[in-house]
């Protein structure tokens, strides 16, 4: 939550509304990084400091009730930091979302290790089907979570079919395009082990972690669901990938299942289709591999 910008979009006075709302009396505040689409502060109430996202209610409806409802079921089962939601809400067509601060730590030795322990358990505790109480949002995008039976049905019906709907809507897709997602998702039923729906952090890169002042791990900007272990995997891999030592330390504590490494293709189409529709460019031809690769 670093990285202070020198502007600020909204007045002063449009803040003014945000901080009544929230009964606090703010005695400053300054402009932070806060992601592509929010606005983010770091306030000062009452000798303490506190992270505001703030962004336009129209354009993403519900959004941070959405994600306020990922972070709070986060920080049941992950027992490493995960903020505390202090408030959220709607004023003057601006929703928000108060969130305790975290300061920044230096990582401990066993960072990594920890990190990869305390994911495994949370995926280790058996969730009741794959989906989500409620739709929610992956970026500024969408993200369906119908409750399904099945890994495979939840995986083709409620991510990847949707989304290369989109791209043919866009004209990224054509219909061969298409046609092979359909055939690829016929055939998600042999390529995934069976696994027991596990709660996911559903957008696990490293953008979405920090080391916290103890020194472990904070994460944040959730995407959460219900799904097949192997999803929040793919997404550390995406972009770099996580320390080594997260990997054996998550796989020492609940085995991944054997040629977890060959099936990374599959776990990340979802996030590559997901950037396919935001940023367009290279992820579309990407998404397109694996789709014709598989199918």
């Amino acid at each position: 939550m670093p990285g202070i910008y020198f502007y600020k979009k909204f007045s002063g006075l449009s803040l003014q509304k945000i901080f009544d709302d929230c009964g606090f009396a703010v005695s400053s505040y300054e402009a932070v990084h806060g992601g592509d689409i929010n606005d983010a502060y770091c306030l000062h109430a009452s000798g303490k400091r506190y992270f505001l996202k703030v962004n336009d209610a129209a354009c993403y409806p519900m959004m941070f009730a959405k994600e306020a409802g990922g972070l709070k079921i986060l920080h049941q089962n992950f027992s490493l930091t995960v903020p505390q939601v202090i408030h959220f809400g709607q004023t003057d067509g601006k929703q928000y979302l108060l969130l305790e601060w975290i300061d920044r730590g230096i990582p401990k030795k066993d960072f990594w290790e920890k990190f990869g322990e305390v994911l495994a358990m949370m995926h280790k505790h058996p969730q009741p089907y794959f989906g989500f109480s409620e739709d929610n949002y992956i970026g500024s995008l969408p993200q369906q979570n119908t409750a399904h039976d099945s890994w495979h049905s939840f995986f083709s019906v409620c991510r990847v079919m949707p989304l290369a709907k989109k791209l043919f809507d866009y004209g990224a897709f054509s219909k061969a395009d298409i046609a092979a997602a359909e055939r690829f998702c016929i055939k998600t039923e042999q390529l995934f082990p069976a696994e027991t729906p596990a709660l996911l952090h559903g957008d696990l890169w490293a953008g979405n972690y920090m080391v916290a002042a103890d020194g472990y791990a904070a994460i944040y900007d959730p995407a959460v669901y219900f799904g097949h272990r192997e999803m929040d995997i793919g997404m550390t891999k995406l972009f770099g990938g996580f320390d080594q030592q997260f990997y054996y330390s998550y796989n020492e504590h609940y085995p991944l299942q054997p040629h977890w490494q060959q099936r990374l293709p599959l776990t990340q189409l979802y996030p590559l289709l997901v950037h396919a529709c935001l940023f367009g460019g290279h992820y579309i031809s990407s998404a397109r591999e694996i789709i014709r690769q598989y199918s």
